[in-house]
């Protein structure tokens, strides 16, 4: 037997049975933030960015993409999402801004969406880059990680790296 989850008794990759798990509600909650000019700022504050209000495509995107993980990532499974919502905070700093992203996902059942939230914020802002890289091409995603999650034989995690 391998000592890996996701490998099979032959070495092959699998996807966890979690068929004999119980449901429960899970939450989980992930960050990604991007540095960005301040004339990007500006533009987007003014609403001149041409493709339009980059938050709420990233935000549509974002949603999107938690619905889409287990296409993209090989070993997770589908799951009936029951929420995805989105936060973003532009934070002053040398130099510029950050937008913070944050996405909640949740869901009742029988595996965890920390993946999900994961995707929605990469999605979100990979999303925004594109919206806005006609301004601002040197745009810098960075740090996303998953802040808290609960729910599960686990419980509750949170991040405390953050």
């Amino acid at each position: 037997m391998s000592e890996f989850s996701h490998w099979n008794e032959a070495g092959r990759p699998k996807m966890v049975d979690i068929s004999d798990k119980n449901p429960t509600s899970r939450t989980a909650i992930a960050r990604s933030t991007i540095v960005l000019s301040n004339e990007l700022y500006a533009a987007i504050e003014d609403g001149n960015i041409k493709k339009g209000d980059p938050t709420q495509v990233a935000q549509i995107a974002g949603i999107m993409g938690a619905k889409k993980t287990a296409d993209i990532i090989p070993m997770c499974h589908p799951i009936m999402l029951q929420g995805t919502d989105f936060a973003f905070h532009y934070e002053q700093i040398e130099g510029g801004y950050e937008l913070h992203i944050e996405a909640t996902v949740k869901c009742d059942g029988k595996t965890g969406v920390e993946m999900e939230a994961l995707t929605a914020v990469s999605i979100a802002a990979l999303t925004f880059y594109d919206m806005c890289k006609a301004v601002d091409k040197s745009m810098m995603i960075k740090n996303t990680y998953l802040v808290k999650k609960t729910g599960g034989k686990s419980g509750t995690f949170i991040n405390d790296k953050i």
